[in-house]
């Protein structure tokens, strides 16, 4: 057997080149490539997120490469949210494990995005950023939306410009949104798509307004019809046609004039560039009614026309469409009392009526319908002479009197001292009542001013002629005690139904007790005039005068002697000497 020798390997020998002819590399030279292959392998651990690139897609799954040993494999549902995912995506991964079992890395992207979710959140509400989510469900007044792996409410308000009724046609769609609310608190977030639709909207306007001009015609379609006018889109952007501006005659509802989805001109009146209104016309496409009206119509012509709006005040009469002339209450009837337009009119009538003033330059109009009729108060004074006797009827009261209606046109004032010759009233309504009627002599006719002076008590004799032989001075009657003023005295009811007054002092009863209301007393008349239609009484006088009387009595003899002792001289003693015997048998 050969014997062998005890060999030492060589230090420095490279191995990894054992068997390799193609090349050698130096040290450096593998220590640089060795640091290359290095760098293509992922130094990230568990529970980190990474960035990958999207290998494939397919229905079941999307295969993400993180730079690892291995590509990971992700459930195609976690990517819903992103139906236009394709190879070459750059995505966040959340690594749950580096190497399982089988040597294959496990990681997620819904873990990645609900890590960093909230900082994506508040970043697209900071900058109004135009984000896309899934909608998984529908739920009480709205829909639930995945936004970046976190739940977000989509109102029903917030899904179109246009409300909505079905909610259920948007579920598991992926949708555009902008994030319009947080509250970190509770951890919600409101999207809405409605705003991009919006914005889209609010530069469409700009746009169409930037280009806009008064007076401008366009085209566009009738959108919607209200009570108030008519919305018409011009091509993305809408104007208002006021119902008032839909036509030079008045109409009860725009529907009269236009009908949805129906393509009609209509020019710009006005428009307002910041706040995106567009105010539009379409009865100024077509000449003004007044510039048509007949030339040759003048005041004091008959027309016809139709009521088309009444109040209190009057009621006006359109006589051609976008024409109309007011007819005033007072040009109704030739009666002066007060009424309103609807008692004569209501809107539909079909009237003749006259000119009465005609300002084309004002485009305004006064019509009279009285005007048809003859007027009353023409030949009034031979139709009502004075001392003539009508009955009226009672129209209106005032604190000085009762007007009445003798006839349709002619009214006439009974003056409160007219009413009665022996009452004294203090207000018209304690004689009568509106609507009743009265007899009426005529005491004055002035045609030129349209008055009728009236009188009620004329009807009768003046009872104040009869009172006058009655009441006398010093005259005594009984009477009733009606009324009493602490201050000024009582007001004494005396047979034939007058009135008369007591002053305060002279009211004085002989017990010195006070008089009561009601109570019956006799009175002395101590004044009468008959023109102020007054009588003064006393009470006091009917008693004190039986004692001035008896005074009177007892004072007579005294009085008789002495006026005999002035008389009498020192001659005349035997004439004073009988006068007393006289005397003392009259005792």
């Amino acid at each position: 057997m050969r014997e062998t020798k005890n060999i030492q390997p060589l230090a420095d020998f490279d191995w990894s080149s054992l068997g390799k002819t193609d090349e050698v590399y130096g040290k450096e030279e593998k220590e640089r490539l060795e640091s290359a292959y290095d760098k293509t392998f992922s130094q990230i651990g568990n529970g980190q997120v990474a960035e990958g690139t999207v290998v494939s897609v397919n229905d079941r799954e999307v295969v993400v490469n993180i730079g690892f040993k291995s590509d990971g494999i992700i459930p195609s549902t976690e990517f819903r949210y992103n139906p236009d995912l394709k190879a070459g995506d750059t995505v966040e991964v959340f690594i749950d494990n580096k190497e399982d079992s089988n040597g294959q890395v496990l990681m997620s992207h819904k873990k990645a995005r609900i890590l960093k979710s909230w900082d994506r959140v508040n970043e697209a509400y900071e900058s109004g950023e135009i984000i896309k989510g899934y909608v998984k469900s529908r739920t009480k007044g709205g829909l639930i939306v995945d936004v970046f792996g976190i739940e977000a409410f989509l109102p029903g308000s917030q899904i179109d410009v246009k409300p909505i009724r079905d909610y259920d046609v948007f579920v598991d769609k992926t949708m555009e949104f902008k994030v319009v609310k947080i509250n970190n608190e509770y951890k919600n977030i409101v999207v809405s798509h409605k705003a991009l639709i919006e914005d889209e909207i609010e530069a469409q306007k700009a746009e169409i307004i930037s280009h806009l001009e008064k007076g401008q015609v366009l085209e566009g379609i009738v959108k919607n019809i209200t009570s108030y006018g008519v919305f018409v889109d011009l091509g993305g952007v809408d104007g208002l046609i006021h119902i008032t501006d839909l036509s030079w005659g008045r109409i009860n509802h725009p529907e009269e004039i236009v009908k949805l989805d129906e393509k009609i001109k209509v020019v710009i009146l006005e428009f307002d560039e910041a706040k995106k209104r567009i105010a539009l016309g379409l009865k100024q496409l077509t000449p003004h009614p007044w510039d048509q009206l007949d030339p040759n119509l003048k005041v004091g012509d008959k027309v016809r026309g139709k009521v088309v709006v009444i109040a209190d005040y009057g009621a006006f009469v359109e006589i051609s469409a976008g024409v109309e002339g007011l007819i005033h209450v007072t040009e109704m009837s030739w009666s002066q009392h007060l009424r309103t337009a609807h008692e004569f009119l209501k809107v539909g009538d079909e009237v003749d009526a006259v000119i009465i003033t005609l300002d084309r330059e004002e485009r305004k109009m006064s019509l009279g319908i009285k005007q048809l009729v003859p007027d009353p108060w023409i030949g009034i004074a031979e139709k009502y002479p004075v001392n003539s006797k009508h009955t009226a009827t009672v129209r209106n009261f005032t604190n000085f009197g009762i007007f009445v209606e003798l006839e349709e046109g002619i009214d006439g004032l009974i003056h409160i001292s007219d009413l009665s010759w022996s009452k004294k009233i203090k207000h018209p309504a304690e004689f009568t009542k509106i609507g009743e009627k009265i007899e009426v002599i005529v005491l004055e006719v002035d045609a030129e001013n349209r008055r009728l002076s009236l009188g009620h008590k004329q009807l009768e004799e003046n009872p104040w002629d009869v009172f006058e032989t009655v009441f006398t001075i010093g005259s005594e009657h009984e009477g009733t005690i009606t009324s009493i003023n602490e201050k000024s005295g009582a007001i004494v009811n005396l047979p034939y139904g007058i009135d008369g007054f007591c002053p305060k002092g002279q009211l004085v009863k002989e017990d010195k007790s006070a008089a009561k209301v009601d109570e019956k007393l006799n009175f002395k008349v101590i004044e009468f005039s008959k023109e102020a239609k007054r009588i003064v009484l006393s009470h006091a006088r009917t008693w004190r005068q039986e004692e001035e009387v008896a005074a009177k009595k007892k004072d007579a003899p005294a009085k008789k002697v002495n006026q005999v002792l002035e008389k009498t001289t020192l001659g005349d003693i035997d004439v004073l000497a009988s006068l007393k015997e006289q005397m003392e048998k009259g005792e």
